[in-house]
């Protein structure tokens, strides 16, 4: 058994289908007060490297060449092979992350790399 995994704009609001919520940004969101955001984690090690958030700037053209260097990362991370471990026996576990761009965020990349994590182990 493997979590079923959802993304959410933490600025969306809380609901009890959202299971495990673990906010998965590197910087705390704008905005956001700790005790409302109701984590389970602030994941920060498995989101991008600055180094990478700040080459990537969410600028579209770079989105393809994003992927292939988060997912790169992302193999290499003992905080994300934690997490797997930590997590792999949820039930359901919500990403959150605070980007406006829903459709290059760096979410998409880490819930496909964890689904297939999952269901691998």
């Amino acid at each position: 058994m493997h979590p079923t995994i959802h993304i959410k704009r933490i600025y969306a609001d809380t609901a009890k289908s959202d299971g495990v919520r673990i906010l998965v940004d590197r910087l705390w969101p704008r905005g956001i007060k700790k005790e409302a955001a109701h984590l389970a984690e602030w994941a920060k090690d498995i989101a991008p490297s600055t180094e990478l958030r700040e080459w990537y700037g969410h600028d579209p053209d770079r989105w393809p060449e994003f992927q292939k260097r988060y997912k790169a990362e992302l193999k290499h991370n003992e905080a994300a092979n934690a997490f797997i471990e930590k997590y792999q026996q949820e039930k359901t576990l919500t990403l959150l992350y605070a980007t406006k761009d829903e459709e290059h965020a760096h979410v998409i990349v880490l819930k496909e790399w964890l689904d297939h994590e999952f269901t691998q182990r």
